[in-house]
Parts: structure tokens; C-alpha cells; sequence
């Protein structure tokens, strides 16, 4: 985490120039308290007391998802190896380890609970907001792919017996990835119903087609 230190000169300019030299980090970088404005006393001399400051690394986003997934990881009792990728208006934080997969949880329950209070973490520290994905072994990845197969393989039975078909409840995400996958569909589209945290996805035959 952040390194800090006190630095006494002849002006907060000097103090703070001098304590960045020594936490080798340029001023933007820094977070400066100042704890003593100094005086030059009297005829610039008498009573003369130097600027004190405190002068800390701030804290970069890294540290802040860091700082709050650790202390998470040593309660469930697991080792994560945490990468973070950056990108316009997005951040993938994804996690590997033994055990890792306990963050999942089922149906992805857990991880998307994660996923939803460190996107609160990381967007109170940022000016713009960011899409926060975090991800444990690629499994967004692979589900997603799982996903657009069921979403394919359902469609293709409803535009078949022209039978609307409820799935399984899901989360917002993976409501978007079937909607996504079959908004250009020929023969069906797709709906949600239900509240949260049962909202499903349903597939209806298109009125008015007539399949070849």
C-alpha cells in the first residue's frame, strides 16, 4: 500500500519537492498534508521555523481493487493471483489460484456479487464511469459460449415447433448474451419475464412466419 513521509524544509515547496525525491514518484502522484506552513520569524530570521509536511503515494486504482479483494480471499482461505487489465471504459480483473472456483459459486452467484460491489469500489475512485468485469479462470468466457450454444440449439427447436420455451433464471448478464446472441434471429425473439432474482428469458416464435 501507500508509502508516506514526514519532510521538514524552508518552504512546503521544498518540503514536498524533497519528500517526492525520496518516494521517487513525480507530485502528481503524491498526496500532500501539510502539517506546518513554516514562518520566517522576525527580520526573516528571529523565530525562523522550517515547513513540515506529510507527503504519501496515492493510492492507484490497482491498490484499491487489491485492498478490497484481499481481505475477502483470506476469509474464504484461498490464495488468488489477481491480474488487472485495463481498457477504455472497461477493467477485467481476472483471478487464478488453487481453489479459485469457490468464487463462482452457483450459477455464478457469488461471483457476480463480487463483481457487483468492487464495480461501487473502483467507480467511487473515478471520475468516468467503468464496466467492472471480474472474471475467475475464464469462466465468463466459457459461459458466455455456453450461453449462445443453448440460445442457438433452443431457437432452433422453438422456430421448429413454433412453441415459445422458458430457460432457467438468470442474472442481467447472461439475460443480455441470450437476447444478444438471437436479436437478429429470423423466426424468434426473446423476452424477460419474472422479478429478480428469477427473471428468465423466454423465446417466442415469430407470428406470421411461415419457416421453409
Amino acid at each position: 500500500m501507500a508509502e508516506q513521509i514526514v519532510k521538514e524544509a524552508k518552504s512546503v515547496d521544498e518540503a514536498v519537492r524533497l519528500a517526492c525525491e525520496e518516494l521517487d514518484i513525480d507530485r502528481s502522484e503524491a498526496e500532500i498534508e501539510i502539517i506546518n506552513e513554516g514562518n520566517k520569524g522576525i527580520l526573516g530570521f528571529i523565530g525562523n521555523k522550517n515547513a513540515v509536511v506529510k507527503v504519501s503515494r496515492k493510492a492507484t486504482i490497482d491498490d484499491v481493487i487489491i485492498a478490497f479483494l484481499k481481505p475477502i480471499f483470506d476469509k474464504m482461505e484461498i490464495e488468488a493471483n489477481v491480474e488487472i487489465q485495463h481498457e477504455e471504459e472497461q477493467m477485467t480483473i481476472r483471478l487464478t489460484g488453487d481453489d479459485i472456483g469457490i468464487v463462482i459459486g452457483r450459477r455464478g452467484e457469488t461471483l457476480d456479487a463480487l463483481q457487483y460491489l468492487l464495480s461501487l469500489v473502483v467507480n467511487r475512485k473515478l471520475e468516468n464511469y467503468t464496466r467492472v468485469i471480474l472474471d475467475v479462470a475464464d469462466y465468463r468466457q466459457k459461459r458466455e459460449e455456453t450461453l449462445v450454444r443453448l440460445a442457438n440449439r433452443v431457437a432452433e427447436k422453438v422456430a421448429r415447433s413454433r412453441r415459445n420455451l422458458t430457460l432457467e433464471p438468470m442474472n442481467p448478464y447472461e439475460r443480455r448474451i441470450i437476447h444478444a446472441t438471437l436479436q437478429d434471429h429470423k423466426y424468434v425473439d426473446t423476452q424477460s419475464i419474472g422479478e429478480e432474482p428469477n427473471r428468465k428469458v423466454v423465446i417466442r416464435y415469430k407470428q406470421g412466419n411461415l419457416r421453409q
